[in-house]
């Protein structure tokens, strides 16, 4: 510590020495940088507050309709890139500051300072953003805050409204595709019913069922016609039966050959003494019977001739009702037999057709499901249209959100900065720092034994004595005048930096 107080006054001494370049050199700090400050340009500062409300009573009523934006996002968003490059372009072209840039170069730097000095504050919280902008000109202040605060509030709207639009060109392309694909398919379906439509199902059956139900009923027919055939012929024998019962007894009753009857009496009584000689094969017996034979035939046609089958049936009603019957028994065999041969052919039929079903009906369900995909996905696309139409009507409203302007942009009177009486201050400060600074340099510089201390300390060699200074007269006013001289300077130096602090609270 004892070494260290040693060092500090060493240090003091030697800047003491050199006190004048001291004062110089804060003079010349001081003037300098007072001309500085002076000189420097006023900054003014223009900001606007806007309010960003974002609930609205659209968002429940459409919110199963479509898809509701996120204007929230939408806001936040924009607040966060209103600093990007294209939008700090155009503030330029909006506040005619572009015709500044004559060169690239000078372009660039004027977007860079554009981005230092914009200041974008506020959260999604509290739905108030503040735009602040700082220029050496009022009214380019209040020009720059409101161009940003009008893209902000276009940006907010426009951006989903072009996403929209685009969302809906894209989905129109792929309406007409689809639209396309649709009629294709719709066509397709057409040709193939007109080509098969005797081999398509029917509603609520199936080939499997209808072949079934057409053996059904061909096996009934088939059984019908069976039982009408053994009817008819039962009715045929009772008729063949009646008719034989009927005719010998008519014959006998009614029909009478005496000349006929005696030649076969006669020709019977020499049949049986023929018998009584010879066997049946002998030649004379063989002639009789034949003869007999020829007489009865003849007798039965004389019969004939005399009464018909006509009149045998009319005067027998039972036969004919009989032949009534017979005739009723033929008709409907015959109709069964029809029946039978109509319903086989359909059978047929419907075997062939049971046996190409299978693929019809599977060509038919392929078409059928590229229909109802490519319809499916048709009617979806224009409600998807719809929807990103009502979509980007909702981003363009401003019911969704509405922007109220809390403080709007002005042209400022009074500069915000530059903070001239602390910079004159710190100017002042550092002045004297630097003079102080200059005077210790100059004494390591021009370093000087002030001390036998400081020259034991360096040589490391023994002091025998010191020899002490006697002034003389004229060098004691020397050094007076030397020492109100740097305290004059110094109290003036003081009193230039209250006056131009007073001039600068007087100015302000």
């Amino acid at each position: 510590m004892e070494e260290l107080l040693t060092q500090l006054q060493s240090l003091l001494r030697g800047g003491w020495k050199y006190r004048w370049y001291a004062v110089t050199i804060a003079w010349l700090v001081s003037a300098i940088g007072f001309g500085v400050v002076y000189t420097l340009p006023d900054n003014y500062q223009s900001s606007a507050r806007v309010f960003v409300d974002t609930q609205s009573i659209l968002k429940p009523l459409l919110a199963g309709m479509t898809s509701v934006p996120n204007v929230e996002q939408q806001v936040s968003i924009m607040s966060r890139t209103l600093l990007s490059r294209p939008n700090v372009e155009r503030v330029m072209r909006m506040v005619d500051l572009d015709i500044k840039a004559n060169t690239g170069k000078d372009r660039e730097l004027l977007i860079e300072n554009l981005i230092a000095k914009i200041k974008i504050g506020g959260t999604v919280q509290n739905d108030i953003y503040t735009i602040t902008y700082n220029d050496e000109s009022p009214k380019l202040a209040k020009d720059v805050v409101q161009a940003l605060l009008t893209i902000f509030v276009e940006g907010s709207f426009g951006d989903k409204k072009q996403d929209s639009t685009k969302a809906v060109v894209f989905i129109d392309g792929q309406i007409k595709i689809y639209e396309e694909k649709l009629i294709a398919a719709e066509n397709a379906l057409k040709d193939f019913k007109l080509k098969n439509i005797t081999l398509l199902p029917r509603q609520g059956s199936d080939s499997g069922t209808k072949l079934s139900e057409m053996t059904e009923s061909l096996n009934q027919a088939r059984l019908e016609l069976v039982e009408a055939e053994q009817a008819r012929d039962a009715i045929k024998r009772q008729v063949a039966s009646t008719e034989n019962s009927m005719k010998p007894d008519q014959a006998t009753a009614t029909v009478s050959n005496p000349e006929i009857d005696a030649r076969i009496q006669t020709l019977n009584k020499n049949l049986d003494s023929l018998r009584l000689q010879f066997t049946d094969q002998h030649p004379d017996i063989v002639s009789t019977k034949r003869l007999i034979a020829q007489l009865e035939v003849k007798k039965a046609e004389e019969a004939k001739v005399r009464k018909p089958e006509s009149e045998l049936v009319a005067s027998n009603p039972l036969l004919q009702q009989l032949k009534i019957s017979l005739s009723a028994a033929e008709a409907r065999v015959a109709s069964m037999r029809a029946r039978v041969d109509e319903y086989s052919n359909r059978s047929s039929k419907l075997k062939t057709l049971s046996i190409a079903a299978p693929e019809i009906e599977s060509q038919l369900s392929q078409l059928n499901r590229d229909y109802q995909i490519n319809k499916e996905n048709y009617e979806k696309l224009v409600a998807s249209r719809e929807s990103a139409k009502l979509s980007g009507d909702l981003s363009t409203t401003t019911e969704m959100m509405t922007f109220r302007v809390v403080d709007p942009p002005t042209a400022p009177l009074t500069p915000v900065g530059p903070h001239r009486i602390r910079l004159l201050s710190m100017v002042f400060a550092a002045a004297i720092a630097i003079g102080l600074a200059g005077a210790v340099l100059m004494s390591k510089i021009r370093p000087t034994f002030l001390t036998h201390i400081d020259l034991l300390e360096i040589t490391g060699l023994p002091i025998l004595g010191t020899v002490s200074m006697n002034w003389t007269e004229s060098e004691k006013r020397r050094q007076k005048q030397s020492l109100y001289g740097f305290a004059a300077s110094s109290f003036v130096l003081l009193v230039f930096y209250a006056g131009v602090m007073s001039f600068m609270y007087i100015k302000q």
